[in-house]
């Protein structure tokens, strides 16, 4: 899943996604400044546009639900 989550993070157009956890939560990436990946891949940085931000286990990452938009 962390794989996937590089990958959409680096596409040209970007498009948004959500990714889903073991405890049933989602997570919006509208765009790719709102995500980051831990050097060793254990980890996905959710950040939001209020400041907050969110450190989802890899282990946890139950699925990521792709959008078929482009962000603008």
């Amino acid at each position: 899943m962390i794989q996937r989550i590089k990958e959409l993070l680096r596409a040209v157009p970007f498009s948004p996604f959500k990714v889903k956890t073991s405890d049933g939560s989602e997570f919006s990436v509208p765009t790719s400044d709102h995500a980051a990946v831990t050097p060793n891949n254990a980890r996905v940085l959710i950040f939001g546009d209020d400041e907050s931000q969110k450190t989802l286990s890899g282990l946890h990452i139950v699925a990521i639900e792709e959008s078929t938009q482009s962000a603008r």
